[in-house]
Order: structure tokens, then C-alpha cells, then sequence
């Protein structure tokens, strides 16, 4: 297994689907993905971290070389990834948009016969008004390298940070879909997870800082009532990655607790 974003979600996926196999951690921070092996070593896993940067084809090259040396790639968890708060515009879309269609890219080009993936998109990406066809056509099928060159990718065209996150997250659905299809191909199959608020050390962050009281507001009136849980984003990913759901691929499936229905046709419409 190819582990990318060493957090909460990646390891919950990971304790959950990764028991027997190697598990190859990547993060940008090399610290963050030795803390996540050993915690995962120490409890029976066999895990080695790679630093490794999702906005280089290069450093994703790396991580699947040294995934490769172990054995055949059977699965890939990508929970990699900058948000609205973290990072700039430009950071946004080379990480999340453009890093993770070359990770799926990269992966899909070895990626075993019966293997699986799914990566963590957001439920960002539905909260953004619909495309045009032709604009969802480019997000999933232009060139990796071509991507960040698109007109509705072009900072005039991006108000600002969460808009930009959006649209990365729009494009990883898109791109799974995409995917999919060239997946099928080598009998394996890719899906996209799209979270809501769930509680990480980095969400508690948020909810300490000054965006808190909009994220506190989001679950509190959402049907859930209550902000997710990793173990939770894991239970989507367990169907997803086992026979159970061989059926399922190039899908996305959202999981908020119902925060984007609030969202459309609850409290937390805008107007409201």
C-alpha cells in the first residue's frame, strides 16, 4: 500500500485495509510520516515513511519506486493535501489539484490487476456551483502538464483560497472518474472520498482559530449535528477497497453528516 498524507484520515484507512502488507507513508514532512509509521509499527504494521511531495512528478516517481521494490502495488490512500487556511492560491492548485492527478496518474500506470484506491477529496467540491460540461471535460481529461494552464485555472479567474480549493476538489472527482476508466483497463478500480468537518489535530485547530465559529456553526447545524470522525471516513473506505465493493469505481461519495443538504436546502443556505 502507498500511503500519501500522513493524518488521521490516511492512517485510519490504513489500519483499517493495511494489515499484512507493507505500507509505504509519504508526507512532505518526513517527521509526520516517521510519527505515523512507527505509531502503526508499534501496533503490528510494517510501514516505511518516504518524504514525499505530491506536487512533484519526480518525488511521486520516488514513492512508487521504493513501494515497487517491495512487491507488486495492490493499493493506494492519498490523503495528501493543503487547505483554504494553509496555503496560497498557487500552493492550492499545485498541490491538490495538479499533485494528486499526477499521483493517480503515476499509480495507475502500476497498479496491480484487483488493485484499489481512493483518495480524500472534500465536500468543498460540491458546495461550488456546476460547471459547464466542456469545463468538467478539462478538469478530468487534460493532460496532467496542461492542467494548471487552463483559462478557469488562471489566477483572474480564482477569487480566492477556498475557491481555489473548490475547484482543486472538483477536479479530483472528476479526475477519479477519468481515471476510472484507464484503471478498468488494468482490472483495478479508483473512487474519491468527500469528507466533511472531521476532527484531526488540524480541524481543532481551525475550530480554535478565527474561522471556528463558522466551522462550529457548519455541524452544529447540520442533520449529523456533530462534527465526523476518521474511523468514519475509513468505514466509507473499507467498502470501497474490498470485494465488497467491486461494483464501484469512479465514484465519489460524500460524507458531512449532511452539512452540504443543510447547505442547499437547510440552515446553513447562505440566505438564511
Amino acid at each position: 500500500m502507498i500511503l500519501t498524507g500522513a493524518g488521521q484520515i490516511g492512517m485510519a484507512i490504513a489500519r483499517r485495509m493495511g494489515y499484512g502488507m507493507k505500507i509505504v507513508i509519504g508526507d512532505k514532512n518526513l517527521d509526520n510520516a516517521q510519527t505515523i509509521a512507527k505509531i502503526m509499527n508499534e501496533a503490528g504494521f510494517d510501514c516505511e515513511a518516504v518524504e514525499t511531495d505530491i506536487s512533484s512528478r519526480d518525488s511521486i516517481l520516488n514513492i512508487i519506486n521504493v513501494a515497487k521494490s517491495f512487491g507488486e502495488i495492490k493499493m493506494l490512500v492519498n490523503a495528501a493535501g493543503v487547505s483554504p487556511s494553509q496555503a496560497p492560491i498557487e500552493a492550492i492548485l499545485k498541490v491538490d489539484l495538479y499533485g494528486t492527478a499526477v499521483l493517480l496518474e503515476e499509480v495507475g500506470k502500476v497498479i496491480s490487476e484487483g488493485g484499489t484506491a481512493v483518495t480524500i477529496s472534500s465536500q468543498s467540491g460540491h458546495r461550488m456551483p456546476a460547471l459547464t460540461p466542456h469545463e468538467d471535460e478539462l478538469l478530468a481529461t487534460t493532460p496532467t502538464e496542461e492542467l494548471l494552464k487552463l483559462d478557469i485555472l488562471q489566477p483572474s479567474a480564482i477569487r480566492d483560497t477556498l475557491h481555489a480549493y473548490q475547484m482543486a476538489k472538483r477536479c479530483n472527482v472528476k479526475r477519479v472518474m477519468a481515471e476510472a476508466v484507464k484503471w478498468g483497463e488494468r482490472g483495478a478500480r479508483i473512487n474519491s472520498i468527500s469528507p466533511g468537518i472531521i476532527v484531526t489535530p488540524l480541524a481543532i485547530d481551525e475550530f480554535n482559530g478565527p474561522r471556528g465559529d463558522f466551522y462550529k456553526n457548519m455541524f452544529a447545524k447540520c442533520p449529523a449535528g456533530r462534527p465526523g470522525t476518521a474511523d468514519e471516513v475509513a468505514n466509507v473506505a473499507e467498502l470501497l477497497m474490498r470485494p465488497q465493493g467491486a461494483f464501484i469505481t469512479g465514484a465519489d461519495f460524500l460524507i458531512d453528516g449532511g452539512a452540504t443538504a443543510s447547505y442547499f436546502y437547510g440552515p446553513l443556505k447562505p440566505n438564511n
